[in-house]
């Protein structure tokens, strides 16, 4: 490791042995040189963190919601933490009314809302366990986390009641209740009769609990607050189980580290909720300003009012996945490249002359004053004037849209690694420092990090440039898969977790995500895929010999190489009139359109997920050999070096697929 680096090694690697692999040594962030930060005395729960920041900044405005006035966007209002805290008691005796006990498990089913949050918190109070239901994975996902999460009350968006019932009759052997955030209509109260359920409007519901009075009960910090499902790459959802100790201990390092580069988060900073609470990237930050007493303002739920919104909440933080950051880049490109020769030109000297500045050690304030007031400020304002960290997570950030925005948009832009199973946040760039560009940064502190050599990939962790598999160990680490110890002993050993993605450490400490050790790879929405599944059931189309399905982390969609069976296509030419010998079929797009067709129709047989669906073929006549090294002597794909041979094709294919929605 070069000598400016912010990492610490506390463990030397060790040498393979007894047929297991080398590791790399064991680091942890320079900001943790005396130890990891402990929580504040008394802090030993979800529950904990609501409860103290209420009684410290009771008039503080908590949550906040769009008012809408004659079919138009107000302005937000909003609860103080001390209205906020009222209604959650009031929830929570609801809950408890119905006969849920502590321990019980509590669904939560719906957009961001301040609904979501107060039923989340009166989980947090009574010691249950809040579920997150998601659609995402269609309706039989949340029939599967119903059933087994074992959830007997479920609050649920008003337009997603419907959808809800969809999960009867199977859901009603442990589903009990059902609260709407808003309103409940006559045929909505029949349905629910139909299954036995009971079923209430929002307001109906805290009457139940106006006269009722539970005892909180005492929370202990391995208490699990969260069983967060998981999109399983392969078959059903996996239930991660996020104990309290979890999220209090990502608040600590998080906390920590923000100190140390000098950006604390105060109470007057301001989050915008749009990134979805049931997964863990959004609930943990949520917490994070919950745990300052900062205000947290809610989205409308609609993607094309996302910048109004922004306009009007005017956030101080800004989450994003790569995708909204993508379109951001996508729009300022258009604005600038619209705006006339002059702009333009202008425009390309202030990038220029700030990003050499950067680049020479000047922190972004400072790199140019007078080209963020005359050329960049527009970009600040249209993130609503006064963000101060934007922060990308869920899927990696393309280094040049993050350099990009590190020039233009006047705040730092920081980008993040973690997992469900890691509660989030387990590496994080650092503000300034673009030497990180295109690297998820050192480790938040208050993990210990380390690689494992991955032989059969050609992964050496104690090598001069250390690569291999992600090593996690910490108190941020979930507590297990639920119902599922099976699974959790495959990537939990020696209290190390086991990420499945191939890590190389930089010179200064931080850690650039460079492949995944099993063929998994997720798209840029952040959905997983497991691609020899797919290749299996795409290999069942009886007009192919061979298929080869590729997609990466910046494409939203997966493109294909076939091997089309010859004697098939020549008959489908012959009927349909196509001429040609074999290998001009293969270039001809009706014959691609063919295969496509193919491939789309057994997608729909199975039931493959839309974007587990191809979008592009490219045939080639040449089956996949061990000749080209495409194949290995026992002919399964080498996917690297199928993507370094066909890299020139799968670059045009999208392209091309790309061009009607440019």
């Amino acid at each position: 490791m070069a000598n400016k680096s912010y990492i610490i090694e506390v463990e030397k690697g060790k040498a393979a042995s007894d047929g297991k692999p080398s590791i790399g040594p064991v680091y942890r962030s320079s900001f943790a040189q005396n130890g990891f930060p402990a929580p504040i005395p008394g802090l030993e729960s979800c529950w904990d963190i609501f409860r103290m920041s209420v009684e410290k900044y009771p008039d503080n405005p908590m949550l906040g919601r769009l008012q809408i006035v004659n079919g138009k966007a107000g302005k937000y209002v909003w609860q103080t933490y001390k209205e906020v805290y009222d209604i959650v008691i009031n929830v929570g005796n609801s809950i408890r009314g119905c006969g849920v006990e502590e321990g019980g498990k509590c669904g939560i089913f719906g957009a961001n809302c301040p609904e979501w949050i107060i039923s989340m918190e009166a989980c947090n109070a009574h010691g249950l366990c809040c579920v997150p239901l998601y659609d995402t994975l269609g309706a039989s996902a949340v029939e599967f986390i119903i059933c087994h999460a074992e959830v007997s009350i479920a609050f649920v968006e008003e337009k997603k009641i419907n959808e809800l019932f969809k999960t009867c009759p199977n859901s009603t052997n442990y589903l009990r209740t059902i609260v709407s955030f808003g309103k409940v209509t006559p045929e909505q109260k029949e349905e629910a009769e139909k299954y036995g359920l009971a079923i209430y409007a929002w307001e109906e519901f805290l009457q139940l609990g106006e006269n009722k009075r539970f005892d909180l009960p005492v929370k202990k910090k391995s208490d699990i607050c969260t069983i967060m499902y998981t999109s399983g790459t392969t078959g059903d959802p996996k239930g991660v189980l996020i104990s309290n100790d979890s999220i209090v201990t990502f608040i600590a390092g998080v906390k920590r580290l923000l100190e140390r580069v000098n950006e604390q988060l105060t109470v007057k900073d301001v989050y915008l909720s749009y990134l979805p609470l049931a997964h863990i990237f959004d609930r943990v930050i949520e917490e994070l300003f919950i745990s300052l007493g900062a205000s947290i303002g809610f989205w409308r739920g609609d993607v094309k009012l996302l910048v109004e919104d922004i306009g009007e909440l005017k956030p101080t933080f800004f989450c994003a996945v790569p995708r909204v950051l993508d379109r951001i880049y996508s729009g300022l490109l258009q604005k600038i490249s619209g705006g006339g020769l002059l702009k333009k030109k202008l425009f390309d000297v202030a990038y220029s002359y700030k990003y050499y500045n950067m680049r020479k050690g000047s922190n972004h304030r400072e790199a140019s004053p007078i080209c963020d007031k005359v050329v960049f400020s527009k970009v600040k304002q249209g993130l609503g004037g006064r963000v101060r960290i934007i922060l990308s997570g869920a899927a990696p950030l393309s280094a040049h849209v993050e350099e990009f925005l590190r020039v233009v948009a006047c705040c730092h832009v920081l980008q993040g690694y973690g997992l469900t199973e890691s509660c989030a946040g387990t590496f994080v760039s650092l503000p300034d420092e673009l030497s990180m560009l295109g690297t998820v940064g050192p480790p938040v502190p208050n993990v210990d990090i380390r690689l494992e050599s991955v032989p059969e990939m050609g992964y050496d962790a104690l090598a001069s440039t250390p690569r291999g598999e992600i090593c996690i160990k910490g108190s941020t680490l979930f507590s297990g898969y639920y119902k599922r110890e099976d699974l959790t002993n495959e990537v939990m050993v020696d209290e190390w977790f086991h990420t499945g993605d191939i890590g190389e450490w930089q010179p200064n400490g931080s850690m650039k995500v460079i492949d995944r050790k099993k063929n998994i790879f997720k798209l840029s929405q952040g959905e997983y895929v497991a691609v020899e599944n797919l290749e299996n059931i795409y290999g069942l189309v009886s007009d192919i010999d061979s298929i080869w399905v590729y997609g990466n982390s910046f494409e939203s969609f997966l493109v294909a190489v076939v091997n089309p069976n010859k004697q098939a296509l020549e008959r489908w030419a012959a009927e349909n009139g196509v001429g040609g010998d074999f290998d001009s079929l293969c270039q001809n797009p009706k014959a691609k359109e063919f295969i496509l067709g193919e491939l789309a129709k057994i997608g729909k047989e199975k039931k493959l997920k839309g974007f587990e669906f191809i979008k592009a073929v490219h045939l080639d006549p040449e089956p996949f050999d061990i000749e080209r090294d495409l194949l290995t002597p026992t002919y399964k794909k080498k996917r690297p070096q199928l993507l370094k041979y066909y890299q020139t094709v799968i670059d045009n294919m999208y392209k091309a697929a790309r061009k009607p929605n440019a």
